[in-house]
């Protein structure tokens, strides 16, 4: 258990052995929103009711419990809360000597033990762009993936993939009346979005030719003909184009779903849930009557027997149960589809699914001017994207580096742009709607990928120039801990032993932004710091204290970013 949880557990044990029940948690006591109230805050609001008394009233009658206490130097009472100043000493001990032993482990716990999920991210479409919306599904389910494992879950990420459907009918009709006889280029995915909304935009005035879809829809659903083999052809360039954009980001995949896989397997299955009365016939149709749960209906088969989502998603839940024996199974799918999750997780429940079912539901992507729409072509797309935030990092980089080689220019620049494009998706909770400003992203200053990279990239340089080695005892860090007497240093040591309350917080609410805001909010406090006490120019103990602390300031910025998939600089 790490510094902090001693502490609150502490506290709060204190508390409630004092109050003869259990009133409060350790998770009740929190950072108070000013470090000057404190290092720790307790709300008294259930203590009160518990006791009959004001919120103050409550503070005041616990605060003579901490005089004399090991861990709190003093507290104070502000309105309803309690308030806790710690020992400096004893905290930046403590502190430092977790963040130098554990390392590359610093933050991570075993809250998840023994439990297994699964976490379906990046449920994109063949046939059509890959564009920033995308984006956003693949490093939120990245970062949340990454998180989980760091809270001791075994964590499983799977893509699902939609190589079904009318959409696909659209680019094939496409394809063959603009395109059949053009020369492919390299990027034969990418291609296909822009057939896509050539599609999109011909089909919008053209009756004959939404009729020739049906068939070609209808053929491919048959598995056979010139259009089969041209789905299964043009399908492999969509999921070369996908598999690219995993390298280049580095997101790995323990399974790959497609829809094609679960079309027949899902009609035997309805035909058995119409038999157990599930599912029930309506006028040629298959439903799930969900009135009675206040969830409408939900169809499955329309009544020319073609099919809806439903009817690969149901047995797709079935298969990722029976294969990895989960104890939940997450899916990242944006917001508008939380009323089919409820719906489709109703039907699971009614056909006896008992495991933990969640949608992590998420807001849109915006461009500058307005929302984008693949149908009507207003789309930045993944490589459009990347190329943009590449091209501007790479004139960063060289007007900062003009004594460095072509390709270190180049390597630095895609790091630099690929952390942006991360960092952005990741920075704010999953219900906010994020405005993608390629400028922003870049910024040097401000909360942005590229100002954590840097923080680093000047911690690493200052080490190298003193020489720091980093190997230092127990005692050693004791020693020099008694050193650290600058309120900003103490600042500094709270937010490092904040790190391992993010993780953990991040994982129980699959919330990356806890873990960017924390790093954010260390390399701030670190870089405010550094521009006020000297580091290099202090002399013998304090010189290496302050050297230790900006080391383990390193350290826990780079387990952060780590944790959200995007790669520390040495350099920048």
């Amino acid at each position: 258990m790490y510094f902090l949880n001693i502490i609150k557990s502490h506290l709060a044990e204190k508390i409630n052995e004092h109050g003869g029940k259990t009133i409060i948690s350790a998770n009740d006591i929190v950072n108070p929103p000013n470090p000057e109230f404190g290092d720790l805050s307790l709300p008294c609001f259930a203590l009160a009711k518990e006791w009959g008394l004001s919120p103050q009233a409550a503070a005041e009658k616990i605060m003579k419990l901490f005089i004399d206490d090991k861990f709190i130097k003093g507290t104070s009472v502000v309105g309803p809360y309690l308030n806790f100043f710690l020992r400096e000493n004893l905290v930046a001990a403590e502190a430092l000597n977790d963040v130098n032993f554990q390392g590359a482990d610093y933050g991570k716990n075993n809250s998840g033990s023994g439990k297994k999920v699964m976490v379906e991210f990046s449920n994109v479409n063949t046939h059509k762009e890959y564009h920033i919306g995308h984006l956003r599904n693949l490093c939120l389910g990245d970062a949340v993936n990454r998180i989980l494992s760091a809270n001791g879950w075994t964590s499983i990420p799977v893509s699902y993939v939609n190589d079904f459907g009318i959409h696909v009918a659209k680019t094939l009709w496409a394809y063959q009346e603009y395109y059949k006889y053009e020369k492919l280029p390299k990027n034969k995915g990418y291609f296909l979005g822009k057939v896509y909304v050539r599609a999109c935009e011909e089909l919008e005035k053209n009756e004959m030719a939404k009729k020739m879809v049906g068939l070609i829809m209808k053929k491919v659903e048959m598995r056979r003909g010139a259009d089969y083999k041209l789905w299964v052809k043009t399908r492999l360039w969509s999921i070369e184009q996908f598999d690219k954009i995993y390298t280049e980001l580095n997101i790995k995949f323990k399974h790959f779903f497609y829809e094609s896989e679960f079309i027949e397997i899902g009609k035997e299955l309805i035909g058995q849930l119409v038999k157990k009365g599930v599912l029930k016939n309506s006028e040629g149709a298959v439903i799930a009557d969900l009135e009675q749960h206040k969830l409408g209906t939900l169809v499955f088969l329309r009544s020319d027997g073609t099919a809806l989502y439903p009817v690969s998603d149901l047995p797709l839940a079935v298969e990722k149960f029976k294969k990895y024996k989960l104890d939940e199974s997450i899916y990242i799918v944006d917001l508008r589809q939380s009323f089919y999750f409820k719906q489709l997780f109703k039907v699971l429940e009614l056909m006896g699914q008992k495991s933990r079912l969640i949608h992590l539901g998420y807001e849109f992507v915006k461009l500058p001017d307005g929302m984008m729409s693949s149908r009507a072509g207003r789309v930045i797309t993944y490589e459009d994207l990347r190329d943009q935030l590449h091209e501007k990092a790479l004139e960063e980089t060289k007007a900062r580096h003009n004594d460095w080689t072509k390709e270190k220019i180049i390597d630095a620049a895609g790091k630099i742009a690929i952390g942006a494009m991360k960092f952005e998706m990741v920075k704010v909770g999953k219900d906010s709607v994020i405005t993608f400003d390629v400028h922003e992203a870049l910024r040097f200053e401000g909360y942005t990928s590229a100002y954590l990279q840097y923080t680093f990239a000047r911690i690493n340089s200052m080490l190298r120039k003193s020489g720091h080695d980093g190997s230092y005892s127990e005692r050693d860090i004791k020693e020099l801990s008694s050193r650290l007497t600058d309120k900003m240093e103490h600042r500094l040591i709270m937010k490092l032993a904040d790190y391992p309350m993010a993780v953990k917080e991040a994982g129980e609410k699959y919330d990356p932004s806890r873990i960017a805001r924390s790093i954010f909010d260390l390399a701030q406090a670190y870089n405010d710091y550094y521009h006020h006490v000297p580091v290099l120019k202090a002399e013998g103990k304090v010189k290496n204290a302050r050297l230790l602390l900006a080391a383990c300031v390193r350290r826990t910025v780079k387990n952060g970013l780590e944790l959200l998939g995007i790669e520390a600089m040495n350099e920048m």
